[in-house]
């Protein structure tokens, strides 16, 4: 495998480059006509342009990426996440191209992507399963029946995709013809595929997800949990491994349970077997994801394994050089996830010129992103500016620097999650482990996060100066560490 053509954009598609080039492995670039002067594009060894900006033209037309890749002479396409990443029919077409693809067997990315057929498999392995449904529910008594069976609160899903999209809660009967009409309309709209089924919703869950590797020579291993409960509209923000809330016992039961559906289902690359925990440390089996998560920097921290050379080892045929029991937890990792969106306004995306953008620096800090100063945040895609992973001894240590970290770290021309993070990070719940996927819903108010306006920035001078005057003076003044403090005091300024 000489060449290798990343089929993504933004920091996945650099990130993948940079450990191909340490491989000594050729990259070909794919880019929008927006994206011409990204810095993966710059990066790559070759780039091809493969259409305007919407990604119905361009990162989710396959063809032309497959195209690009037989016109440079691509030995294999990594779709990096999103866009095709879990896409069966163009890893197929890939396959039937003579290219080979990273990523596992399209039965395998087709059986695990239907959330009804990977629950199916999960139960005849004996994994336990969140009460529900194991068929999709088309019509309104069908839907009534079942969620008054298993009683309220319910949950109605989306058969095919995720990130939130077509998941409605519903907490009573009068509640649930409305939301089983839009979960199923949203289901269309973003899957092409309205099937939706109901489970019994899980209330105060925690999310926790297992890293799995498994080789074509039926090899398979998991590299321990990621903690991924801090989200909003049902996506994570910020992600840590390990988790605080899992003894040994958890861990190896839930590290067996997710090795055991990997195999069944005949796949081999990388993947993530994703769980709910409950208020008593239950846990039941979520979904799978057929490729590379957003938060494997934190898996990679913490065990010092390069994720994407392993993928890139096994799509050559090559069998895993580790097993189970050579792996270990190294200290302790947390990832925030830098959006350009606007957590005072519903976590509205923003768009714009990076006016500034400066990244931290120092030990244990590492930064993927794809943006540099003075460029454009574009409006065709996700807002996700960088991804900003911190290491730590310990959690403790780990969160020090994570908030190190976000103080140092710089950007203006667009609203950002910066202060939004350092709120989560700093907040007595999450500093203590004692928090759930309910998180921000429960104790996050846009006051605790909206932009200082130009008269209490000036209130804040003035006393800061007043303060500073009778302190000189000889004046003391009581430090006050109570929870009630004045809105100035009690939220970090934005710059």
């Amino acid at each position: 495998m000489k060449k290798i053509l990343v089929a993504n954009r933004g920091e996945i598609a650099l990130r993948i480059m940079r450990t191909c080039r340490e491989m000594s492995i050729k990259t070909v670039a794919v880019f929008s006509e927006v994206d011409r002067k990204a810095p993966f594009v710059l990066y790559a060894d070759e780039a091809v342009c493969i259409g305007p900006p919407p990604s119905s033209a361009s990162y989710l037309d396959g063809s032309k990426i497959i195209s690009a890749a037989s016109k440079t002479g691509s030995d294999a396409i990594h779709p990096g996440y999103g866009f095709l990443s879990e896409n069966p029919r163009f890893a197929r077409e890939v396959q039937a191209s003579g290219i080979t693809f990273i990523g596992p067997p399209p039965d395998a990315i087709e059986m695990m992507g239907d959330k009804i057929s990977a629950k199916k498999l999960a139960a005849r392995l004996n994994i336990p399963l969140v009460p529900g449904t194991d068929h999709t529910i088309s019509d309104f008594p069908e839907a009534k029946k079942v969620a008054t069976g298993i009683g309220y609160p319910v949950l109605i899903k989306a058969s095919a995709g995720g990130g939130g999209k077509g998941m409605r809660i519903v907490h009573t009967e009068k509640e649930l013809r409305e939301n089983l009409e839009r979960a199923s309309s949203e289901a269309k709209s973003a899957f092409g595929d309205g099937s939706v089924f109901i489970e019994k919703y899980i209330e105060s869950p925690r999310h926790i997800e297992f890293q799995v590797l498994a080789d074509s020579q039926g090899n398979v291993i998991h590299l321990f949990e990621r903690e991924c409960s801090i989200q909003r509209r049902h996506q994570k923000v910020i992600e840590e491994a390990p988790s605080s809330i899992l003894t040994p016992e958890m861990r190896r039961k839930m590290g067996e349970c997710a090795v055991k559906i990997t195999s069944a289902c005949g796949y081999h690359n990388a993947g993530t077997v994703e769980f709910l925990a409950d208020e008593k440390n239950n846990f039941y089996f979520l979904e799978m994801n057929t490729r590379l998560q957003v938060e494997h920097p934190v898996t990679e921290m913490i065990t010092g394994i390069d994720l994407v050379r392993e993928q890139i080892n096994i799509a050559r045929g090559e069998k895993l050089s580790f097993r189970q029991e050579e792996l270990s937890i190294k200290g302790h990792a947390i990832e925030a996830r830098i959006y350009a969106e606007d957590p005072a306004n519903g976590f509205l995306p923003d768009s714009g010129l990076l006016k500034v953008y400066r990244r931290p620096a120092g030990n244990g800090i590492r930064v993927d992103d794809g943006y540099e100063e003075g460029m454009e945040i574009p409006v065709w895609y996700d807002p996700m500016i960088a991804k900003l992973i911190v290491h730590g001894d310990n959690r403790l240590r780990a969160i020090e620097r994570m908030l190190r970290a976000l103080g140092d770290f710089s950007i203006s021309g667009v609203s950002t999650t910066i202060d939004f993070c350092f709120f989560v990070i700093n907040h007595p719940l999450f500093r203590s482990g004692k928090f759930d996927t309910l998180f921000i819903d429960n104790h996050f108010s846009p006051l605790d996060n909206r932009p200082a306006s130009e008269e209490e920035c000036e209130t804040a001078a003035l006393l800061a100066a007043w303060l500073t005057v009778n302190r000189t003076s000889g004046f003391q003044v009581q430090s006050d560490n109570s929870e009630e403090r004045t809105p100035w005091r009690k939220r970090k300024m934005y710059r």
